[in-house]
């Protein structure tokens, strides 16, 4: 008698791994392991300019990027004094294609709207995304 019963345990013990196992087993599966290549590191990009354009009135930043890749930058433009009540502020979008490490740093332009004249800009790196 004790032999049928053991049977039943055996058999529930071994649906109880498989539901609880199986499913692990198979996001691991699909999920492809560990990546094989090192983890994307994001550029560094600063801005060593910032200033108004005197023909168009525009505000510019310079832009300087390291990496490997090519990505997009959101680059920022505020006025120096934020409290003031007409303060404002701007974002542009910049590509940055095909950092590579070996090459010297990329330079770029980042044209903001037509800014006020006589006010103060301010320019900054605000993000980095992938290109993909």
């Amino acid at each position: 008698m004790a032999g049928k019963w053991q049977g039943w345990v055996v058999g529930m013990v071994g649906l109880s791994c498989l539901l609880v196992f199986g499913p692990l087993g198979l996001y691991v599966w699909a999920g492809g392991g560990p990546s094989s290549g090192p983890a994307a590191v994001p550029p560094q990009v600063r801005v060593t300019g910032c200033r108004i354009d005197r023909p168009s009135r525009r505000a510019v930043a310079v832009l300087e990027a390291r990496g490997e890749g090519s990505y997009v930058a959101t680059v920022g433009f505020r006025d120096r004094r934020p409290s003031a009540p007409d303060a404002r502020e701007a974002r542009v979008l910049v590509r940055l294609p095909g950092l590579s490490p070996d090459a010297p740093p990329a330079r770029t332009e980042a044209v903001g709207p037509v800014w006020a004249a006589g006010a103060g800009v301010w320019c900054g790196v605000e993000g980095v995304e992938g290109a993909g």
